[in-house]
């Protein structure tokens, strides 16, 4: 078993748990993560949301009897309902927090998904969030659509903390960087504090193989001589949008345009890895895991893949992934039609909004059984 207590030391990359339920800060899960499996924050999402409320009913059921008392509106009874799991969970982490000085410690917390295309509406949801968790290791997490990203710059320069979710190309995290950089900019134009803000911007790798996999299979079944050309290039779509997305990272935040920031003390907006579950048997179990152990990075694991992290993971500091190899993954995959920054990211981030749409109407639909 590895020793994941050294493991940020180690490669400079933070741990964040990828659920969050009442269960496993009730029962103690949560603690012993933070204390012995290096975990620094955690990550929450509708559906993992909804998963919580089915696998464990009885630590919510007394909370919603007395919520239904008070409210009639079934989001305002979620969200009274969820954040004491939030802020049992800030509370966790927040010795870690304090530690870092607001780089790590963080729990993430999500708008509404039906407010992905609508900025004013993300931002009276963010305020509501937060002043209802009342912790200032609250991350709250909005979508990388472009109403989203106009929230984000908005909420960045109002001092928030944001977690940028469904980043699926390259094109979509430039934007989100951009956004990023102006908000802080109008943030600390102001005097404020530049170690007040914090922020991330979620890639996710997993669901990209996935969609990549099914045209390559879809475009082999059609060649026939070729296809086994076609059917080698599965399952390196997702690390070559990681190469990529980590050079962006390093040419904004260790270049000339964000150096007058760092030196008055600001942050970058650091990648965090999501979608770090293989979903193909074939792959290694933690095929989204080993290759971007990358400095200045985030990765949040679930349960099972922090496990296999934790039981058979070669933990070492590891180089930046070759941009040129990356590039031309894309190059040959183009070729083939499949546009990774322009229909592969759209269609995947839009089947991301709706899956966690679904995720929130169970939600509250559990709300209200």
């Amino acid at each position: 078993m590895n020793d994941l207590s050294t493991y940020t030391s180690k490669t400079g990359q933070s741990l964040w748990l990828d659920n969050l339920s009442r269960a496993q800060v009730l029962e103690g899960k949560l603690k012993h993560a933070i204390d012995h499996l290096g975990i620094r924050g955690v990550t929450s999402n509708p559906s993992i949301l909804d998963k919580a409320l089915r696998e464990s009913p009885a630590y919510y059921h007394a909370d919603l009897r007395n919520l239904r008392l008070d409210y009639t509106d079934l989001e305002t009874i979620y969200e009274h309902l969820i954040v004491r799991d939030v802020q049992m969970a800030c509370d966790l982490l927040a010795p870690l927090w304090e530690e870092s000085q607001g780089m790590d410690g963080y729990v993430s917390w999500e708008v509404s998904p039906a407010l992905a295309h609508d900025a004013n509406a993300t931002l009276a949801a963010a305020a509501r969030l937060r002043l209802l968790a009342g912790r200032d290791n609250l991350m709250i997490k909005v979508p990388a659509t472009p109403a989203g990203v106009h929230a984000f710059e908005e909420l960045t320069a109002r001092g928030y903390k944001v977690n940028v979710t469904l980043v699926f190309g390259l094109e979509q995290l430039r934007a989100v960087f951009e956004a990023h950089v102006r908000g802080l900019r109008r943030w600390m134009a102001s005097s404020h504090d530049p170690l007040a803000v914090r922020s991330v911007a979620s890639v996710f790798l997993s669901r990209v193989d996935t969609l990549v996999d099914n045209e390559l299979d879809a475009l082999a079944a059609a060649h026939g001589a070729d296809k086994s050309a076609i059917m080698a290039l599965r399952g390196k779509a997702a690390l070559a949008l990681a190469a990529q997305a980590y050079a962006l990272y390093q040419s904004i935040y260790h270049g000339e345009g964000f150096a007058d920031l760092i030196e008055l003390g600001a942050r970058p907006q650091n990648v965090l890895w999501a979608s770090t579950a293989a979903k193909n048997p074939a792959y290694s179990d933690l095929i989204y895991v080993e290759d971007v152990m990358l400095p200045e990075t985030v990765n949040t694991l679930p349960n099972a893949t922090l496990a296999a992290l934790a039981d058979h993971a070669e933990i070492k500091p590891r180089r930046a992934p070759s941009l040129d190899a990356a590039q031309a993954h894309y190059a040959v995959l183009a070729t083939l039609g499949i546009d990774m920054d322009g229909a592969v990211a759209k269609s995947l981030q839009s089947d991301g909004l709706s899956l966690f749409q679904q995720g929130f109407d169970a939600l509250l639909k559990q709300v209200n059984s």
